[in-house]
């Protein structure tokens, strides 16, 4: 999942994107308004952490732009603890929740998972596809109750296809999110790790739509124990 942190405070920003990095993100940083709103307007994003109060323009106004260009998605911003007009004007642009300065990193992390399982039509932490279970809280990954090894590259892949069961999605827009911003993209490489995760999981539950990309969805009815 890729994210995008807006945040004025070079050291909140570090430490923000530090600990989603930590926890597996893709995370792209942006120190003003206006580099935020150019961002979270051309690059596709899982997420947005975006403080109120920016310099060049600010958080509200950078979120109302992107709604207005029909940008959908999540938002998670960021105001001052005695603002609470900032909230309700954040809220009111289109925001889907918020975090009071000063907070827990592990409360920032928390909401962004719910707001990324919403915007992907899951309410639980759990995302399930037939023996395949991806609890978003722990990163964990199990396969018939056996715990699933996987390098970062192969677990964002994976969390990827099963936020977005069943639909079809393209090896452009699976790199998209899979790489921040400065990375030399090669969508060769989904390929490669799709094989990956197929031996790893040893059930084939991408299916390759020629042409188009990936689809994950749950195995039928008598083809849970082997793959192709």
């Amino acid at each position: 999942m890729r994210i995008l942190v807006v945040e004025d405070d070079q050291n909140l920003n570090r430490q923000l994107t530090d600990t989603l990095k930590e926890a597996g993100y893709v995370v792209d940083q942006a120190f003003d308004g206006e580099e935020g709103h150019y961002l979270g307007e051309n690059e596709p994003y899982d997420a947005v952490v975006l403080d109120i109060g920016l310099p060049e323009m600010d958080g509200v106004t950078v979120l109302e732009k992107w709604r207005e260009a029909g940008r959908k998605m999540p938002v998670l911003i960021l105001t001052a603890r005695d603002r609470w007009s900032d909230k309700v004007a954040g809220i009111d642009a289109g925001a889907d929740d918020y975090v009071t300065k000063p907070f827990h990193m592990e409360e920032v992390q928390a909401r962004l998972r719910a707001l990324i399982r919403r915007a992907a039509g899951h309410a639980s932490s759990e995302i399930s596809c037939g023996p395949v279970k991806l609890d978003t809280k722990s990163s964990k990954v199990t396969v018939s109750g056996m715990t699933l090894k996987l390098t970062s590259h192969e677990f964002r892949l994976l969390s990827y296809l099963m936020h977005h069961m069943g639909q079809v999605v393209s090896r452009t827009e699976l790199v998209e999110h899979m790489y921040d911003q400065d990375f030399d993209r090669d969508s060769n490489t989904i390929e490669v790790f799709v094989g990956r995760l197929r031996k790893k999981m040893g059930i084939d539950l991408i299916e390759t739509v020629r042409g188009l990309g990936y689809r994950m969805q749950p195995p039928a009815e008598g083809d849970a124990k082997g793959g192709k």
